[in-house]
Parts: C-alpha cells; sequence; structure tokens
C-alpha cells in the first residue's frame, strides 16, 4: 500500500523557541497602540474551526496548534486557554514560561482577566475576530477588573507577523443539484419566506457552511472542510448579495449563481452593511462578528438578534442529501474494511506505528478515486495515547502498536456525496478483563442510543444519559459529547443539534445526521471509543403507543472488535442488535471488497 499522502500531516508545525521574541514584539506594538494588553483567539472573521493559513495567529504567536484556545497577552503576564483535548499538547508546543497554560471551559479569558488584568488597562480586542457574544463577555470581564475593553481598527498581530501567508485564491466551484438536492434559489426563497414571517427584512449570513448550503457552493479555503469564504446578506424577497473575491469567480460559478445573485468583491461587504440603514436586519450574535454588528449600529439599522436562519434547514437533509451520504457510508465502510483485514494482519507483527496506521487507512480511501479530503486530521492513538481524547500524532509523538495493546482509530472522510465520521478501537493480542468490561459497556451506551426512541421536541442532552448509564452502573463516565451534528459535504462538526450533557435547546429533527460515540479513557493506558453516524427518521406510530416516535439510522458500515466484547454483560436485546447491525455490513460490503476482506469481514462479523 501506498503511503504517500498530502491530506494529513504529522509534523509538529511548532517551535517554541520563537514564542518569547513574537510575545515581546507584540507588546512593544500594544505599548505603541496605548494598550496595556490584546486577546488574541483561534477564529477568522467567519468563526470556522479550521482556519486559513493567514488566519491562524494564535499559532503564529503561541506555537499552538490546536483548532481550539484562546490567548491573553498582557505587559507582564500571558496566558494561553485550552480545553481539555490539548492540556498535554499545549505544553510540549508552546513556551510556558512566557504563556501558562489555563482551562478554556472551566475558566477561559472571561474568568481569568478579573483577577489579572490592572485596574485602569485598556484590553485591545479585534471586532472583526470575536463574535458579539463574546465581545460582551469579554467587556464585562474587563470591566470587573477595573479595566477597559478597546476594539481594534487593525490586528496588532498582523502588524509584526513580516511572513504572513496570502490568503487562500482557489476558485468557488458550485456543487451540483443531484447532490445538494434543492436549487439555491429554491433554499433562498424558503430562508425569505422565514424573514417575511418574522417582519426582517434582510439577514447577514456569516457562517461559511451557511454560505455554501445557501447558494450551492463549495470550495478548498480551508483544511478538511470544503468552505469557500465568503459573507452574505439575504433579503425578504429572495435577492442576495454575495460576497467573494475576484480570484475565486469562475464563469461556471456565475452562470450557477443565476441573475438573482449579485456577485461582489469581498471587499465591498462592509460598505453593503452601511447600505442597511433604516431597515430591520437579523444577524446572530453567536457567530457573527461584533464588528458587523457595530456597523450595522452606526448606520442606524434595526437589528434583530436571532440564530442564522441557514443552520437548522441545513441541518434537516433532504432526501437526494440522505440518498449521498449512505452511499459514501457504503464506500467509506469498504475502504475502512479493507484497512481492518490489513491491521489485523500486520499488527500482529509488532512493526507497525500510529503514523502507519493512519496513512495505510487514507490509502485506502484514496483507491475508492472519490476522496476530496480527509475531514479531519486522522486521531490515531495506541495503547496510553489513546486515552487523550483527541490526540493527534506527530512525527516526534509516533508511537508502535504494540501487542497486547488497545489502539483506537478516530478518522473521517471528505467525499462528494457525504461526509463521513467514524472510530473503532481494536485490541492487538489479548484483551484483559477490565478492557473487554469497560468496551462492553462502551458498546451497551453506543447500543442504548442507536435504538432510543423518542417524541418530537427531544433535545440531545435527554438522550445523552442513554449512552452514559452502563458506564455510570460501575462508578465510570467520560468528558466529552455523545453526539455532534454532521454536514453534507460541509463541516464533520456541525449545529444546531448537539448530544451531550450540554443543554442545547435545539430538539432533534428529521434528517439531522448525528454522531453516536461514547467512550472510556484510563489515563496513561488505553482509551476506547465506538463512533457510528445516524440519521434522525421521522416520527411512526409505535404498537399501542400514543404518541409518534422518532429514533436513529446508523448509516456507518463497519465491523466492530468483538475480541473485546464480553457476551456475558449483553442483554438479549443487545445481542440481536449487534448481529442485526454485523449482518447489514456483512451484506453490504461483502461484494465491494477483496478476496482476503471478504474472509476477515466474514470472521470478523460473526454472530455472538
Amino acid at each position: 500500500m501506498d503511503k504517500t499522502t498530502s491530506f494529513q500531516t504529522y509534523d509538529d508545525r511548532s517551535d517554541a523557541a520563537t514564542v518569547a521574541p513574537r510575545l515581546a514584539a507584540l507588546r512593544a506594538e500594544l505599548a505603541a497602540r496605548g494598550l496595556d494588553g490584546f486577546v488574541v483567539p483561534h477564529s477568522d472573521t467567519h468563526q470556522n474551526e479550521y482556519l486559513p493559513a493567514d488566519a491562524e495567529r494564535l499559532a503564529w504567536l503561541t506555537s499552538f496548534t490546536g483548532s481550539a484556545g484562546a490567548a491573553v497577552v498582557l505587559k507582564d503576564k500571558a496566558a494561553i486557554f485550552v480545553d481539555g483535548r490539548y492540556t498535554l499538547q499545549v505544553r510540549a508546543q508552546t513556551d510556558t514560561a512566557q504563556f501558562e497554560p489555563r482551562d478554556l471551559v472551566a475558566e477561559g479569558p472571561q474568568g481569568w482577566l478579573p483577577d489579572n488584568l490592572p485596574g485602569g488597562a485598556k484590553l485591545g480586542y479585534d471586532p472583526w475576530l470575536t463574535s458579539a457574544n463574546g465581545v460582551a463577555g469579554l467587556r464585562q470581564a474587563a470591566e470587573r477588573a477595573g479595566g477597559s475593553l478597546v476594539p481594534c481598527n487593525s490586528n496588532p498581530v498582523d502588524a509584526i507577523w513580516s511572513d504572513r501567508p496570502a490568503p487562500p485564491a482557489d476558485p468557488a466551484v458550485p456543487h451540483p443539484l443531484n447532490l445538494a438536492g434543492e436549487a439555491g434559489a429554491a433554499k433562498r426563497a424558503r430562508v425569505a419566506a422565514g424573514l417575511r414571517k418574522a417582519n426582517v427584512d434582510a439577514a447577514v449570513i456569516t457562517l461559511c457552511d451557511s454560505v455554501c448550503w445557501l447558494f450551492n457552493i463549495r470550495g478548498s479555503d480551508l483544511p478538511h472542510t470544503p468552505f469557500a469564504l465568503a459573507f452574505a446578506i439575504l433579503h425578504a424577497d429572495g435577492g442576495a448579495e454575495l460576497f467573494l473575491d475576484e480570484s475565486k469567480r469562475t464563469p461556471e460559478l456565475i452562470a450557477h449563481l443565476g441573475d438573482g445573485v449579485r456577485l461582489k468583491p469581498a471587499a465591498d461587504f462592509v460598505s453593503a452593511l452601511d447600505a442597511l440603514g433604516g431597515k430591520t436586519v437579523l444577524a446572530d450574535p453567536a457567530t457573527a462578528a461584533s464588528a458587523i454588528f457595530e456597523r450595522l449600529n452606526k448606520a442606524g439599522a434595526k437589528i434583530k438578534h436571532a440564530a442564522d436562519p441557514c443552520q437548522l434547514p441545513k441541518a434537516c437533509k433532504n432526501k437526494a442529501e440522505l440518498d449521498g451520504t449512505r452511499k459514501a457510508h457504503v464506500r467509506d465502510g469498504a475502504a475502512l474494511s479493507r484497512f481492518l483485514c490489513w491491521f489485523a494482519r500486520e499488527a500482529p507483527n509488532g512493526a507497525l506505528t500510529e503514523i502507519d496506521a493512519a496513512q495505510t487507512l487514507e490509502g485506502f480511501r484514496r483507491a475508492t478515486n472519490y476522496l476530496s479530503d480527509l475531514s479531519f486530521d486522522s486521531i490515531s492513538g495506541a495503547g496510553a495515547n489513546g486515552a487523550i481524547v483527541h490526540y493527534r500524532v506527530t512525527r516526534s509523538t509516533n508511537a508502535p502498536i504494540l501487542n497486547n495493546q488497545m489502539f483506537l482509530l478516530d478518522s473521517g472522510a471528505q467525499y462528494p456525496d457525504g461526509t463521513t465520521d467514524v472510530t473503532r478501537t481494536m485490541i492487538v493480542g489479548e484483551a484483559t478483563a477490565e478492557m473487554r468490561d469497560r468496551f462492553t459497556r462502551v458498546l451497551k451506551g453506543h447500543i442504548a442510543l442507536a435504538t432510543a426512541r423518542f417524541p418530537e421536541g427531544t433535545i440531545g442532552m435527554q438522550l445523552d444519559s442513554f449512552a452514559r448509564r452502563p458506564l455510570w452502573d460501575a462508578g465510570l463516565d467520560y468528558d466529552h459529547g455523545t453526539g455532534h451534528g454532521v454536514g453534507s459535504y460541509l463541516s464533520v462538526h456541525e449545529g444546531p443539534q448537539n448530544i451531550s450533557k450540554r443543554p442545547v435547546s435545539q430538539p432533534l429533527k428529521p434528517g439531522m445526521i448525528c454522531s453516536n460515540e461514547p467512550g472510556y479513557y484510563k489515563t496513561g493506558e488505553y482509551g476506547i471509543r465506538i463512533e457510528n453516524l445516524v440519521v434522525v427518521t421521522e416520527p411512526k406510530p409505535m404498537p399501542e403507543g400514543e404518541r409518534p416516535m422518532m429514533g436513529f439510522e446508523t448509516i456507518t458500515l463497519a465491523p466492530i472488535d468483538l475480541n473485546m466484547v464480553e457476551p456475558g454483560l449483553l442483554t438479549d436485546a443487545e445481542r440481536v442488535w449487534l448481529n442485526a447491525y454485523h449482518a447489514r455490513v456483512l451484506e453490504t460490503l461483502k461484494p465491494l471488497v477483496d478476496e482476503e476482506t471478504r474472509a476477515w469481514l466474514e470472521k470478523a462479523t460473526r454472530a455472538v
């Protein structure tokens, strides 16, 4: 198998030695501007999870390359905030003598500033990189400390970043109607009808997945996520303005957009906000940059604070999108099964590493001839590394995969017809009784969620405990969400739905795609996660029931390691589900794989 790859890199991409001089240069720049501090978030003007290279300000300043975080720089101290996924990575990558690592979730800049910002200090921020809600939290924290929050007209990090990369310039491309399932004009008319019902004249659309969905376009401006970077304004009559760099336009794109879309340079977005004066304009304070609200207020617009109107209809996939993602998951399942067969053959030899595994799986996905990109950097964790929930293997951390050790591989792919995300945990050699117990409890929780029935109006938090109870029964738990939304050849992490302990108010609705991924992690020893993607089904009457119930259709197809299952812990119903799932995996994938994989599949999906 050819292991060459361009989608995932394994370099550390950090140099802690650069941190001190860059921090000193930033402090000098702040002093020249009369500022006592500055907030550096991991964000761009669209609040994307993955960033273009020219927006990686946090990584440039601190050498920390995680996908979430923030830093606060003051005259005599600085802190970097990361969540539980990155507590080890941040200490390995940044200079902790310069940046003190802090907890992004439990504390964050808003919790740290009141005790650390000096009284009377002026704290700067970039209003294009922070949402309106985020600015409100920072302002409250600064004022509690006796200081003030000051917007910067230009970013001081950019002023000292001499070799900052150019913005991405690849063209935006049409997303075919047979995959989108609904024409862009029809989508805009549908969302515009909602604006009229809410007595809104226009909506400012800032999230790239919303823009790409609304106009049926895709791009390659970000790693692992097929976004074209663009803003849009949708008017209540269904007309729209799309703000896109000229380098991203092609005759094909212009013809695709049609007469109802006024294509304008990205630089015209701010003046277009000014033109909305006197109108009622919807903007989402949770996701839209604070600068947009400031501009609309200055122009005299009446702002309606409300959720992005594209997020919910985008999340509820239509028939074409669901048909496409099912095909993508069959294709992906065949590639993953070929990998699992290869892994079962090669891993006991003791010569494989985490990078070998990740590269080989990418190679099998490439061999489908449909792969556009990975949907995220693969989490390839052997032994103790598997216990790091969002571990990212690099050449310096690359560990061997040893006998009598667990191996966790969380990976996904971007195909033009669908986005995948799947985790399998395998044992090399023999599992201990404890390993089998923990794995089976995770499996029981996975099955409980997969088979859940629930009425309309149910939110994800109400289902989260279904997946946790088998672990709770043994005094165990895991510290991440159980499920996230997934896009249709868009972001692998999509809202507004969520299945977790967090009280997200959005009910689950038919057509939404979610992950089902309970886990268990024993620090320093091993990690377990079993993840499939599921689709929320239409409400159906229940036998002798009083209310129709929704449920989940599992669309991921790949064997679950039966060598890790303790059959005595399974109920009859759980055994029926597992056997039926494996029978479907075998029936669907058997015709699509080679003879060796076919023989392995038959054994891997045997009845329990």
